[in-house]
């Protein structure tokens, strides 16, 4: 039931089989192995089912992450700053796995099959945590609030506790790059309305994961905060079972890709053929070598760039290299072809911008971290009703949905009528830098009155303060904010920007940003107390607040970030974005028509 025939690229990209059904054009397949009929795969149906999905996954993680910082204080009994330093390494180590996860789906599983491993070790994990709490940790009953405090534990429930977390920082982790890419996949690029729809994807993909949260902040978030970890962790565990048979309903309308094998020796033969020709000029483009034949698992041929000139040696063909190709004994150890040098120069480009998201990673990590550890020292009553800290997170949520409807239905059409042009995905990565400057320094303003306003003459509330919680709410609008235009442009700006081996990669970039952040927090935190205690001087964020000086280390971040910021604009201006042979073929098409026109 293969493909036999192209339809005019003038009406619609794409092939047709033998019941003259139109196929994709981008090389998707379907459950049976055969070219993904465009009619019946794929598009918002198997779209939504994704999104879902990941709502459902996600309310299941942050059922865990969001509190966790409170558990480890009140069940394990850890002090402030020992708990965040561990949430920061645990968060981090969830998209550290996001490599783990990429590698296997580009190289052998698929995203389809990777995504349904992961999402597995993610349900053990949360089955294991929510026995091993009931079991041993919540002992004494009723023991994990803020009033009673739970006894000390053995190292082996310890140990059951790390590992049954680490499961969970597996199966999330290494889900995550696959299932925002795989729903990508869904779309098929060469139709201009599943174009515009994979565009679309994007935003709300980030929206259902912010959505999925939003439960997991407000209402497993009051449950947890009241003690009742058990509760959380099993509706936890529920959603993400449930997520798992949803998304496996989905398999007969999937769209798939086929993995491309091991990219690590395509990537090695570029520098080992360069350095064996390193005393070579390559002096025109007409001497690099492109292999004729289609690309090996449907993979698009990329076009010579400039810059990275030492690599071009490597598809310079030498005299030795011409009679091997005549008796048609290519050594891809000695020769790579023009696709292979810009997929190498196409990873090293992004690597700069990659770099100079993760002081932006390290903002955001204060929101499961510090800012709830300045919230639990805030006036959290409503009456008799107290507002779990955790669930401050919410209006990050609603930050989010907010900015996200704003920008969709506003700001970008506006801006495309007024500079007639959209703004591109680095530009849009920018002013999520400089939203989450504004969100450090709110932090810190924030801080300051709390201190202002502490309780001094209390013996049993250490490090509480009269001002109320709700003066968070800025900072974690503006953190929404930030995330909207950074996260969802970073997505989209990764996925277009790898090669079509290696987009599972693309993702997990956007997720390891994120985990360096994390551990970068940490490394932060751990210098700056260390720098900062003195003494009897406590250091900037002891165990009792009102003794720090927690805005001091908001606005060294704003500090740092503003300095990502200046080193970030630099390395925009010399990007240089990726080019396909089409692409470049569909370019000058365009241009021809404008000049006829």
């Amino acid at each position: 039931m293969g493909c036999l025939c192209f339809i005019k690229k003038d009406k619609i990209k794409g092939k047709v089989n033998r019941d003259n059904e139109v196929c994709t054009s981008d090389g998707a397949i379907d459950s049976h192995g055969h070219p993904a009929v465009r009619k019946r795969t794929g598009t918002w149906t198997t779209g939504i089912l994704i999104l879902v999905n990941q709502g459902l996954a996600t309310l299941a993680f942050f059922g865990v992450g969001v509190n966790l910082v409170l558990f480890l204080t009140r069940v394990m009994g850890q002090d402030n700053a020992e708990a965040a330093n561990n949430v920061s390494k645990w968060t981090g180590t969830v998209y550290l796995f996001s490599l783990l996860g990429a590698f296997l789906s580009d190289s052998y599983w698929g995203r389809y099959m990777t995504c349904a491993i992961f999402q597995v070790i993610f349900v053990i994990g949360l089955v294991s945590l929510s026995l091993s709490s009931h079991i041993s940790l919540l002992k004494p009953s009723g023991c994990g609030d803020k009033e009673l405090q739970c006894g000390s534990h053995s190292s082996s429930q310890t140990a059951l506790f790390y590992l049954s977390i680490y499961l969970v920082a597996l199966g999330n982790g290494g889900y995550q790059p696959n299932i925002a890419t795989f729903g990508s996949d869904q779309f098929d690029e060469g139709d201009p309305k599943e174009r515009l729809s994979k565009v679309a994807f994007f935003s709300y993909f980030y929206l259902a994961l912010n959505l999925g949260s939003l439960f997991s902040n407000t209402i497993l978030d009051y449950f947890e905060d009241k003690g009742q970890w058990t509760l959380g962790f099993w509706a936890s565990a529920g959603s993400a079972a449930i997520a798992l048979i949803l998304f496996l309903c989905g398999t007969r309308r999937y769209r798939y890709f086929k993995p491309v094998g091991n990219p690590l020796p395509r990537v090695g033969q570029v520098f080992v053929a360069a350095g064996k020709k390193w005393k070579v000029k390559v002096l025109s483009e007409e001497n690099l070598y492109e292999d004729e034949e289609s690309s090996p698992s449907g993979r698009r041929k990329m076009l010579h760039t400039e810059g990275f000139r030492f690599l071009d040696k490597a598809a310079f063909i030498t005299s030795k290299d011409l009679e091997q190709l005549e008796e048609n004994k290519r050594n891809p150890w000695c020769l790579s072809t023009v696709t292979q040098v810009e997929e190498v120069k196409c990873i090293l480009r992004l690597l700069p911008i990659w770099l100079c998201t993760i002081m932006y990673s390290v903002v955001f990590a204060q929101m499961a971290s510090l800012f709830v550890v300045q919230g639990d020292a805030m006036a959290t009553g409503i009456s008799s009703f107290k507002i779990p800290p955790a669930s401050m997170s919410s209006f990050d949520i609603l930050g989010v949905a907010f900015f996200i409807f704003i920008y969709r239905h506003a700001l970008d059409p506006f801006v495309a009528k007024v500079m007639k042009s959209k703004l591109t995905e680095l530009q849009r990565m920018g002013i999520g830098l400089v939203l989450a400057i504004m969100a450090m320094v709110s932090a810190g303003l924030v801080e300051k009155f709390r201190l202002k306003y502490a309780i001094k003459d209390c013996n049993q509330c250490d490090g509480s303060s009269s001002l109320s919680i709700f003066w968070q709410v800025p900072q974690y609008v503006l953190t929404g904010a930030s995330e909207v235009f950074m996260y969802v442009p970073q997505l989209e700006f990764f996925n277009a920007q790898t090669p079509d081996g290696l987009k599972s990669f693309g993702s997990a970039l956007c997720m390891t940003s994120i985990s360096l952040g994390n551990y970068v927090s940490s490394l932060l935190v751990a210098i700056v107390m260390k720098i900062s205690t003195k003494g009897d001087i406590p250091g900037w964020i002891p165990g009792n607040l009102n003794l720090g000086h927690l805005d001091r280390f908001y606005f060294l971040l704003a500090a740092l970030t503003t300095a990502d910021l200046v080193v970030y604009v630099a390395l925009a201006k010399w990007y240089k974005s990726i080019q396909f042979e089409e692409n470049a073929e569909e370019d000058i098409k365009k241009e021809n028509h404008e000049v006829m026109v």
